[in-house]
């Protein structure tokens, strides 16, 4: 990996540059890619339209990106021009696969020398015998095994004439060359496309009375321009008569209900019988679509057939057996637990009341369902690919969610109770704002539903996720009823009322038994957080959760019935305190882009990595070992530690000591050691390790690794 320098002489010394070539393309130099702007023509004519290109000239593996990256960010022009002038989009050239040093796929772009043209529209209005000065600010990300973002403000200067132009002695060429060899279309090829759920089945012919080309399938490579196929998948190429027959996976991030495949397909041996045309233009609609071998979902419009399930009507009559389903769910059923709590309580109450219990929390479930569907509208206008239960990826709702649900265990297990004027869990269900507890719960059930999975409910929710705005609108409703139906029937029918049993001593131990469960949800929760966050942010979400848990203790335990109105006052705001303590501490937070790796140790390894030169850090460790935790979240918590160990390559080794493990016990009593932490530091041309001590600081670490 190299290191970038920018000397503070640089800029000065460039535009030097740029005033002793008035005349010339400026060059600008950014580390890795140098940028210039040329021209086809030596002079511009008023009217007519000149042919200039970005200019990039990529060191030796370094690399950047076409118009769809993969991964990266495609190169971009600004243009500031004179009144009247005008430039096009860049006309990109049929990219490359571009790859990392392990071989792996790593995104689409451009190597060596590459020239970008763009069109610039002169206006009649020109003054021959001027010059115009053309301006464009470039973009670019560069990459090795390293990334970099590359800008320059480019100028590239020309005269105006009134005659003919002369081609540009050393860039005309090139240019032409590069404008012949875009991609287009060949009518002596036809390309069609079809699609299922996994693939899009690609076929190029020749077509009729055409004589056979016979590009290498080996050779043939696809590259979509707006993500649809997925860029680091392997794509199946076979001969199929004198055409070719490709398989392309579909991307993850592809956006549902697209209708045609978009972007260029290559042959290093060309097109044309004179080996020309490397890049093919696709731009075809899908065909039908491929019967799929798993169960088909629904289709989406355009992709080829109506929805497996008999039309609109039989995707609601699923969406609605569904959502009855969903109530047997067990992230479902513990907060519907809190509702069947709540019929308990009304069974002796006036039958209205509970009528009105049950259409409020019917309500609530329906304008959660239909919130949901509109935010799931918007964010696929916007071109986000979404799946049911999309908001379980984001780990801060995950724990938002986890800590909810650890209030309302802890409420139903009596460690505290809402004041009188609040909404109770079983308490106050029959006073005015008995209805907003009714309500809640029917959101608090849609928002615990969505991740859960039911049959007959995948074939609805995909027609949901596929079909127009109104139609989605619709299948969310009839999940809605389905999820609700039991509770609201429950409170129509008297008679399904007075089989529930009287109020009793008996309800105050059904509904601490009925916290069980929502402790298991939480359990669930932590164990879905568990994989979206690092090791250390799982423990501090645990003890975020511990400190929720302590904030509605001191609530419960200095605001219970009787007591002052300064000790309530002192249980409301030390609560509040140590409750919002507990939200920051546990809030999941992203891993840096440049946190460590580990990899496990073993002798072996150390003896590789140290052959090859390497330094190597060494960690041994365990999960009870606290002294560890605090060391790991000290040291590689410091952006200058992480910045050290990225820019000097440092090779991190974990041996984890968590389980017994007879080599690392053997190791550390070859260093007299029986107890960890213990880490050390193998230096290049040293015998024996830098043997840190048991408690760090980033200061010792980066002493250590200077030698100093």
């Amino acid at each position: 990996m190299k290191a970038l320098s920018h000397p503070w002489w640089r800029a000065p010394l460039a535009l030097g540059f740029v005033a002793l070539a008035a005349a010339s393309p400026v060059l600008a130099q950014e580390s890795h890619v140098q940028a210039s702007l040329v021209s086809s023509q030596e002079s511009i004519q008023p009217g007519q339209s000149v042919t200039v290109a970005l200019r990039f000239v990529h060191d030796p593996h370094w690399h950047t990106y076409w118009i769809n990256p993969g991964t990266g960010v495609a190169t971009t022009l600004a243009w500031t021009l004179p009144d009247g002038y005008s430039a096009g989009d860049i006309q990109w050239p049929a990219p490359l696969v571009l790859k990392d040093h392990t071989g792996t796929v790593s995104g689409n772009g451009y190597e060596g020398e590459t020239l970008f043209p763009v069109t610039i529209k002169v206006p009649a209005s020109a003054t021959p015998g001027s010059t115009v000065k053309l301006v464009a600010a470039a973009d670019w990300l560069m990459c090795d095994e390293m990334c970099v973002p590359g800008s320059a403000q480019l100028t590239l200067t020309l005269p105006v004439s009134a005659e003919a132009p002369k081609p540009d002695a050393r860039w005309a060429a090139k240019i032409q060359a590069v404008v012949a060899a875009l991609p287009v279309a060949d009518p002596a090829w036809v390309v069609s496309a079809t699609h299922d759920a996994k693939n899009v089945t690609l076929r190029v012919m020749p077509a009729a009375g055409q004589p056979a080309n016979a590009p290498a399938p080996g050779d043939l490579h696809f590259f979509s321009e707006d993500n649809y196929v997925a860029y680091d998948l392997p794509q199946a190429v076979k001969a199929d008569g004198h055409g070719y027959v490709l398989t392309l996976p579909i991307s993850p991030d592809a956006t549902a209900g697209t209708k045609r495949l978009v972007g260029v397909l290559t042959a290093e041996k060309g097109w044309r019988p004179d080996g020309s045309l490397r890049g093919l233009r696709v731009d075809v609609e899908f065909g039908a679509a491929q019967a799929a071998a798993a169960p088909k979902a629904p289709s989406a419009p355009g992709a080829g057939g109506t929805a497996a399930t008999g039309g609109l009507l039989g995707t609601l009559a699923l969406a609605l057996v569904g959502g009855l389903i969903l109530n047997l769910m067990p992230c479902v059923f513990p907060v519907l637990g809190i509702k069947i709590l709540g019929f308990v309580n009304q069974s002796g109450s006036e039958k209205a009341k509970v009528v009105g219990h049950g259409l409020v929390f019917a309500l609530g479930v329906l304008l959660s369902f239909w919130v949901l569907a509109g935010l799931l509208a918007l964010l696929r206008q916007g071109g986000a690919q979404l799946g049911w239960g999309f908001q379980l990826q984001s780990p801060g709702f995950v724990f938002t969610l986890a800590a909810l649900m650890l209030v309302f265990a802890l409420n139903m297990s009596g460690l505290f109770e809402f004041g009188l004027s609040a909404t109770g869990v079983g308490s106050g269900l029959q006073a005015k704002s008995g209805f907003a507890g009714s309500f809640f719960t029917g959101v608090l059930a849609t928002v615990v539903a969505t991740p859960c999975s039911a049959p007959f409910l995948a074939p609805a929710l995909g027609a949901a996720l596929a079909l127009p705005v109104g139609e989605s609108f619709l299948i969310f409703t009839a999940i809605a009823i389905g999820l609700a139906l039991p509770y609201l029937l429950l409170s129509i029918f008297p008679q399904a009322v007075r089989v529930l049993p009287r109020p009793g001593a008996w309800m105050e131990t059904f509904k601490q038994f009925m916290a069980f469960p929502l402790y298991a949800t939480v359990g669930y929760l932590v164990w879905v957080l568990a994989g979206q966050t690092t090791e250390n942010g799982l423990l501090m979400a645990l003890f975020g959760l511990v400190l929720i848990a302590m904030g509605v203790w001191f609530y419960g335990r200095w605001n219970a019935p009787g007591a002052s109105a300064r000790r309530a006052r002192f249980g409301v705001v030390a609560g509040a305190i140590v409750l919002l303590a507990g939200g920051w501490l546990g809030w999941p937070q992203p891993p840096a882009a440049n946190d460590v790796t580990w990899e496990k140790w073993s002798p072996e390894t150390v003896a590789k990595l140290r052959a090859d030169g390497r330094i190597v850090y060494v960690d041994f460790t365990a999960r009870w070992c606290a002294t560890c935790q605090a060391n790991k979240r000290l040291v590689f918590h410091s952006q200058e530690v992480l910045d050290y160990f990225r820019d000097k390559k440092i090779v991190t080794l974990r041996g984890d000591w968590t389980n017994k493990d007879p080599h690392i016990t053997a190791e550390l009593a070859a260093y007299q050691r029986s107890a960890v932490p213990f880490n050390l530091i193998w230096l290049p041309g040293k015998s024996d390790p830098v043997i840190l001590p048991e408690l760090l600081t980033p200061d010792t670490v980066l002493r250590a690794l200077k030698g100093t």
